[in-house]
């Protein structure tokens, strides 16, 4: 029994190290300071204005979840803003309404979107900052 258990919890050790090297998109809540710090390393970056009473943004949240695993993806950080708590930051970008990617390659803005939900459309747009 010992040996059984013992080898169950080393495969689950196993599955978690490789499930968790397969993420390629960073996904992280806005902050100032991460912002600038990857506009000013020349990074991807997409900024996603989301709330939690949104259903676009919980299908966008599948699709991303589906793309996390793209290797093609792997550079690509996406900080999570508030849309209900963001209204400076949504004044300072120009947007208008939740479910929107506002994406940079750098300090440039390359593309954006409000309202894209399904995988391939939203890895086109994070596609445009690599």
């Amino acid at each position: 029994m010992f040996k059984r258990t013992a080898l169950i919890c080393i495969a689950s050790a196993c599955l978690m190290v490789l499930t968790s090297a397969a993420h390629a998109i960073t996904t992280k809540p806005f902050s100032d300071a991460e912002f600038a710090k990857l506009q000013a390393a020349g990074k991807p970056v997409a900024v996603h204005f989301t709330a939690t009473w949104c259903p676009t943004c919980k299908l966008q949240d599948k699709s991303l979840a589906v793309l996390d695993a793209d290797p093609a993806l792997k550079n690509v950080t996406i900080l999570k803003s508030d849309y209900d708590q963001s209204k400076a930051l949504q004044k300072q970008m120009n947007v208008v309404s939740q479910s929107t990617f506002v994406v940079f390659k750098g300090k440039a803005e390359v593309a954006r979107n409000a309202g894209a939900t399904e995988a391939p459309e939203i890895k086109t747009l994070l596609s445009k900052a690599l």
